[in-house]
């Protein structure tokens, strides 16, 4: 089996938490189908991820970047009390060690009740159970 670029697009897209790979300038580069779904029309391959990220947060991330470029890789980036979700900022380095961009790795929640719920099933449940409110 030859690894080539369609089978590296099959492996990020059954990954199933979403992936929004945006480069120094913040401009979104790929999403994998998860990221598709979950974002819709608002987070778009060219589009600044600031469409779906407020300008205040701009700071932080460059504040990431420096870290980034000072070796540090995932880090803490905050708890959203929204959707229960723990981020991190993930830099993504070229072969030489430099960052050439980043995207935000998303835990959901878990609970004993559903450990093995699939994170499809999670949000859909979740959407669910929003739309009964």
């Amino acid at each position: 089996m030859e690894l080539n670029e369609k089978t590296y697009q099959a492996i990020l897209d059954a990954y199933p938490y979403e992936i929004v790979f945006v480069d120094r300038t913040h401009t979104v580069r790929w999403l994998n189908r998860t990221a598709k779904r979950r974002y819709g029309n608002v987070v778009r391959i060219g589009g600044s991820l600031f469409n779906c990220h407020n300008e205040s947060t701009k700071p932080k991330i460059e504040e990431f970047l420096r870290r980034a470029d000072n070796g540090e890789d995932e880090m803490f980036e905050v708890w959203n009390g929204s959707t229960g979700e723990r981020e991190f900022f993930v830099p993504v380095r070229d072969e030489d060690g430099r960052v050439i961009g980043y995207f935000e790795r998303h835990e959901v929640p878990w609970d004993r009740e559903h450990a093995d719920e699939p994170v499809g099933d999670y949000w859909k449940r979740k959407a669910e159970k929003g739309s009964e409110a």
